[in-house]
């Protein structure tokens, strides 16, 4: 097999353990419930990985006649941070970075390098100016003119510094340029391949009508959130609320008014919660039965947020078509308790209570 074929799979090979690293570190922050963005994740960990690969594929050919070998799969690594994962080195981190690798590739003493130098910085800024500013519909237009431009430009300098013949140059030139598109194609298929699970993964732990959280959701938040508790003796409240005669509303104005009303219910609730703190979690967990974590809260600092919750949906006036529907909601709350061994030990807790709105009037809050 020709060194360009094998030349391709290794490069493919290359992007796709980046890609799984990044995928499995990245679950384990989540997790792990490291707060930490992915914006910062993909930064570091991007420039890492592609250090460490260009600076050990270099270190077998430094000080030798041909250490330009692998000079495409170095220009393909930085096409690769600066288009593709989009991360912006500004001069003070880059400037150091090529210092570095020129007095390690022994090559600081040739202007060539030097010229060298400043186009792969040039390139680079380019590419990501490009990424950041996508406003047609044909990227890969200016993508290709940029990694061609800059690619012939390099190599030039480099064609200079080793007194490569005119066909190295073109060939070499040739095979960046095939070796470019190749990438851009495999990294759009990768992402898109991304994106189509993050929205499946989304789905699955969203309710389709409210747009909150599922009860899928709630059993995988519960279940970290209360090992967390027990573990760290931390504080942890619940909350569950339904609609009282939710039924009554449904045969009465028909199922649509009833979606209506749920879609308007967890609005409400939802903007309530971001204004008071984002850290509490709400969940549809049933037909028009809905839990709030209060991670780290005791019963006392719930009160302020369930009562606003409570006395917001109850004074709700619902508007479907000519008709004004006016509803009630019930709850219960309680707190984690050192007797409770598992999350469901919690939930029935706040379930009786619910239960105990319910058949003492409705329209009432039961804590204990």
């Amino acid at each position: 097999m020709s060194p360009f074929i094998t030349s391709i799979f290794f490069i493919l090979g290359v992007f796709t353990l980046y890609q799984v690293l990044y995928d499995w570190i990245k679950s384990l922050l989540h997790i792990k419930k490291i707060n930490l963005s992915d914006n910062v994740f993909n930064s570091w960990f991007g420039v890492l990985y592609m250090l460490v690969f260009i600076f050990s594929m270099q270190a077998s050919l430094v000080g030798r006649s041909i250490s330009w070998e692998f000079m495409n799969f170095q220009i393909i690594a930085l096409v690769f941070c600066a288009y593709f994962l989009n991360i912006r080195l500004p001069y003070y981190f880059f400037v150091p970075i090529v210092l570095v690798y020129m007095v390690f590739n022994d090559s600081i003493g040739y202007w060539q390098s030097w010229c060298h130098a400043f186009s792969l910085m040039s390139a680079y800024w380019t590419m990501n100016y490009l990424r950041r500013h996508e406003t047609n519909n044909h990227p890969f237009i200016n993508y290709i003119l940029a990694g061609t431009f800059f690619g012939s430009l390099m190599w030039f300098f480099v064609k200079l510094k080793f007194s490569l013949t005119w066909s190295t140059f073109f060939q070499e030139w040739f095979y960046l340029i095939i070796f470019e598109i190749l990438l851009y194609s495999y990294v759009t298929m990768i992402l898109r391949d991304s994106e189509i699970k993050l929205h499946l993964l989304d789905f699955a732990n969203h309710d389709a009508l409210t747009k909150i959280e599922n009860y899928a959701a709630y059993t995988s938040e519960m279940k970290y959130l209360f090992s967390a508790s027990t573990h760290n003796r931390l504080n942890m409240s619940m909350m569950m609320f339904d609609i009282d005669h939710f039924k009554q509303v449904n045969d009465t104005y028909g199922h649509l008014a009833g979606d209506k009303v749920l879609q308007q219910v967890a609005e409400v609730v939802q903007t309530i919660i971001a204004a008071n703190d984002p850290k509490v979690k709400f969940y549809r967990t049933g037909g028009e039965e809905f839990n709030v974590l209060f991670p780290g809260y005791d019963l006392k600092s719930t009160e302020l947020i369930v009562n606003e919750i409570f006395s917001a949906i109850n004074h709700l006036d619902i508007v479907i078509g000519d008709k004004h529907i006016k509803i009630s909601i019930s709850m219960g709350v309680s707190q984690i308790s050192k007797k409770d061994e598992v999350p469901n030990d919690l939930y029935k807790r706040v379930d009786n209570n619910l239960y105990h709105s319910k058949e003492n009037g409705r329209m009432q809050i039961t804590v204990n």
